[in-house]
């Protein structure tokens, strides 16, 4: 499967894997179908939604920042985040191939995710908004290795270049190489996405 996702991204012009000298190329969006326009999907997108969304999840946002981009950082509230790999560090987030604010990621070639804590639920609000401008009144410095912003307050963070992006359907699945992290001595716990829903975790 992997060596199926590598064929296509180079058929289509995209690198499979970027460092500092090599921004990932965002890759086409072209109109996307899972099934044949004359069947049925074998699972109705309400019913998906539903069932996926008894899943709770931890909540991201996902900067990174192009010296070059006219309309200065980039960012988008993430669930689908996870750790990957040890050794090489590695982690992975998935992004919808329609998405804006992909490419400017992509030209970027690193990113950082700022885990979010329980009270950030309005700044998660903030980037999950499409067309504003989501960094008015964030306060933000330099991640250490990518200068992607790092958000004031974040429990933790981790700073990447981006090291393979696959297909995925009708999303991307994101490979971040790890530069540097950290976290902060002590959380008041995390955001909790749950049914449509923000939360936090009660031991």
């Amino acid at each position: 499967m992997a060596a199926t996702a590598v064929r296509y991204l180079r058929s289509v012009g995209a690198a499979t894997v970027a460092g500092p000298a090599a921004p990932v190329e965002p890759l086409p969006r072209p109109d996307l179908r899972a099934v044949g326009a004359d069947e049925r999907p074998p699972v109705e997108a309400a019913e998906f939604r539903r069932v996926l969304g008894h899943f709770a999840s931890g909540v991201t946002v996902v900067t990174a920042h192009d010296p070059d981009d006219p309309d200065g950082p980039a960012g988008f509230a993430c669930q689908s985040f996870a750790s990957l790999s040890l050794d090489p560090p590695l982690i992975t987030f998935m992004v919808a191939r329609t998405s804006t604010t992909w490419p400017r990621i992509a030209r970027a070639g690193a990113f950082c995710v700022n885990i979010l804590g329980a009270d950030q639920g309005a700044l998660c609000r903030g980037f999950a908004v499409s067309g504003a401008d989501k960094f008015a009144g964030v306060a933000f410095e330099p991640a250490p290795a990518t200068g992607s912003p790092l958000l004031d307050a974040v429990p933790a963070w981790i700073d990447c270049r981006i090291h393979a992006v696959h297909t995925g359907g009708d999303h991307l699945i994101v490979v971040g190489r790890v530069e540097a992290l950290g976290a902060a001595g002590a959380a008041a716990g995390p955001l909790l996405f749950h049914q449509g829903r923000f939360g936090g975790f009660r031991s």
